[in-house]
């Protein structure tokens, strides 16, 4: 079976982000002129350096990648309208082409902010804002790609919880319905909550290890795997898992700056009798500098390499 590798969003390794904003106060106090020349100076920058991370990855071998939500600032503010495409249609095109000439696996993670279950409309409304925008971005890159969602609030109780979720997932339009992908979370919605709800909504499930670590009642893990996997038999994709350590035992949360070598190497073995080929994301804070240092560990135990970042267990 084979073991591809990627990383979030920005490369220390470039020491570059492509996630540069403003404020929605700080606009205000711009003229009109000065608004319009300093949202084009924030996105070309952003597209440009999205461009030259997604060149230095391929270099790499890194094609399995998540993009920063980040890419265009006050998007969705509701009070903010502009044309975010037509100017800057030829690199959006250059960015796509490159992504899909290079069979690059691009996905988004929306922000904490878009809780598709809230109890509270204007949230609801909201969150519905941010999932159309990154469909909108990927859309003008013309690439496929998926979005990934935590199930959200719990109140009053997880059965209402999921309901809710489930009636307002339906009211998105299908297009980005098949883009959605649900991951379980490290407080409320465990392993278990979260493959029921994918079953039933007929999405694929990213297991988080670091969440199931953090929120179980004391699953096996190895009794879900299959399941979990099965959920993107349609998919044209191998599955996909996020893969952290806890910062420490009082951040048992916290995403650590590097993986726990030990932690991953069991955790591979727990995936090898499924023989299944899957994609694990590293959600780490050293980035790049963690997939290349993981990497480093895994060639010199002698673990076979297909290219930089994609092994055979």
């Amino acid at each position: 079976m084979k073991i591809r590798l990627g990383y979030v969003a920005t490369s220390l390794t470039l020491n570059t982000t492509y996630s540069k904003t403003i404020t929605y106060t700080n606009y205000q106090k711009l003229t009109k002129k000065e608004k319009k020349a300093k949202l084009e100076n924030i996105i070309n920058n952003n597209l440009d350096t999205l461009y030259d991370t997604l060149k230095f990855n391929i270099e790499n071998d890194v094609t399995f990648y998540r993009i920063s939500h980040n890419l265009i600032p006050l998007a969705t503010h509701p009070k903010v309208k502009f044309n975010y495409y037509k100017p800057y249609k030829i690199k959006f095109d250059l960015i796509g082409k490159y992504i899909n000439d290079n069979n690059i696996r691009i996905d988004a993670h929306p922000e904490e902010f878009c809780v598709l279950n809230s109890i509270n409309s204007d949230v609801v409304k909201e969150s519905i804002a941010i999932l159309k925008y990154n469909q909108k971005i990927f859309n003008y890159l013309s690439v496929p790609a998926k979005l990934i969602l935590h199930i959200g609030s719990s109140f009053p109780n997880k059965e209402e919880a999921l309901t809710r979720f489930e009636n307002n997932f339906l009211k998105l339009s299908r297009s980005l319905q098949k883009m959605i992908i649900i991951e379980n979370d490290d407080r409320i919605f465990n392993i278990v909550d979260t493959l029921k709800l994918s079953q039933k909504l007929k999405v694929p499930m990213v297991l988080d290890y670091l969440h199931y670590k953090c929120n179980n009642n004391h699953e096996k893990l190895e009794d879900y795997l299959e399941a979990i996997f099965a959920t993107w038999k349609n998919t044209n994709l191998n599955p996909k898992i996020h893969f952290s350590s806890s910062k420490n035992s009082k951040k048992k949360r916290h995403h650590s700056d590097f993986i726990n070598y030990n932690d991953f190497i069991k955790f591979l073995f727990l995936l090898k009798p499924l023989n299944q080929d899957v994609d694990i994301m590293l959600e780490c804070k050293m980035k790049d500098i963690a997939l290349f240092t993981l990497i480093r560990k895994l060639k010199h135990d002698g673990f076979k390499f297909i290219d930089n970042t994609t092994f055979i267990l």
